[in-house]
């Protein structure tokens, strides 16, 4: 884990009702501008006791707490396996970010399997849940005018452009620089300085913006139409038997 996240981290996997196949962190800590004041999302997988998925009562299949430890704000949302799973071949890039994000907090050989996994989940189709978040984060920055919904937009317009290209999944928007405008770099500074500040001085104008996530969009799909990855995820029967095996081993 890096050094801008705390140490108790670690203690919280432990704190849970079920059991956690993973937990890893997600957002601003991931996408490569952190501020000071940022909360830290996690990320992850638990495992519904069998009891809880063959009868009439089924356990929770998605579990979201919210709250303070030590001054700083901790938002954790689990699946449980098997929807995790579906939603993995869902074309969700957002729980293939999750499961391979490298700020991990907690692991198992079950995560190392969805890790092995995860590269025959990826299709083309992928580029539509880029685009789509795109489009609400930038609408919320029409509506806010805060920076971090504008990177937002740059950040998952460049990793969708990037997979379709690659197919690697890179959620760091600094090791995306490359295929972005040049002042991206002192945005993301600027972001790290507040949570929710505003467009610092010196910042291009909105018609500039506009533009350039104008172009990035077009940018996108035309790296969908592109890609070498395949219409549809082969990795059905891999996760069915990942799910049915680590139900019967507890």
């Amino acid at each position: 884990m890096t050094a801008t996240l705390p140490d108790w981290l670690v203690d919280i996997p432990r704190e849970q009702p079920h059991p956690l196949v993973f937990a890893t962190v997600s957002g601003a800590h991931l996408y490569g501008f952190p501020s000071d004041d940022s909360d830290v999302d996690l990320r992850g997988v638990h495992l519904l006791p069998l009891e809880d998925v063959v009868g009439l009562r089924t356990g929770e299949e998605t579990v979201a707490h919210t709250w303070v430890r030590h001054g700083v704000e901790v938002d954790l949302v689990t699946h449980d396996l098997a929807k995790f799973c579906r939603l993995l071949l869902n074309r969700n890039g957002y729980v293939l970010e999750q499961l391979l994000s490298p700020l991990v907090v907690a692991t198992s050989g079950v995560h190392e399997e969805l890790v092995a996994a995860a590269e025959r989940c990826l299709t083309r189709h992928h580029a539509h849940h880029y685009s789509g978040f795109a489009r609400t984060q930038w609408r919320l920055f029409e509506k806010t005018g805060e920076l971090k919904p504008l990177l937002y937009t740059f950040r998952v317009l460049l990793t969708g452009i990037n997979l379709m290209r690659t197919g690697v999944v890179e959620a760091d928007l600094t090791r995306l620089y490359a295929d972005g405008p040049s002042y991206l770099p002192d945005l993301v500074s600027a972001k790290r300085t507040a949570e929710h500040g505003r467009l610092p001085d010196g910042a291009p104008a909105l018609e500039q913006l506009s533009g350039d996530v104008v172009s990035l969009s077009v940018a996108l799909e035309q790296a969908r139409e592109a890609s070498a990855l395949p219409e549809v995820a082969s990795a059905h029967d891999v996760l069915n038997d990942l799910v049915v095996r680590t139900r019967l081993q507890r």
